[in-house]
């Protein structure tokens, strides 16, 4: 079982998928992190062997911002642009679509699930 930045990778998966697995890698980065060491991207992740691994952990280290750093490092955006009561940290504040969506009918996956409002009386 390879590990590598806090990740149980999945052992029966090819390299590339399995990087995905990753938070802050996607398949653009991890097929660039797989060409820049030289490993197929047909290869599994049980064929590979201790040091390959390791090549991979200190590629992933030296390069790239992943799991707990890159979670951090977006909750003190977000956090910051709260702080400073700006239009997108109030949306933040409120659990309001931030990028400009309309709210009138969709935005259920921000809003939560709909309240019931009562019925009109007769």
């Amino acid at each position: 079982m390879a590990r590598i930045a806090g990740v149980n990778l999945p052992t029966n998966k090819r390299v590339i998928i399995a990087l995905t697995y990753i938070h802050g890698i996607g398949r653009k980065t991890a097929v660039d992190i797989a060409t820049k060491l030289g490993i197929d991207q047909t290869r599994r992740v049980q064929d590979l062997s201790d040091a390959e691994v390791l090549q991979i952990r200190e590629t992933i280290d030296a390069d790239l911002t992943v799991e707990g750093d890159l979670r951090r490092n977006t909750a003190m955006n977000i956090k910051r642009l709260m702080d400073l009561a700006c239009y997108r940290g109030l949306r933040h504040r409120k659990g309001l679509p931030v990028r400009g969506q309309r709210t009138h009918t969709n935005a259920r996956t921000r809003k939560g699930k709909a309240k019931a409002i009562a019925g009109k009386k007769k």
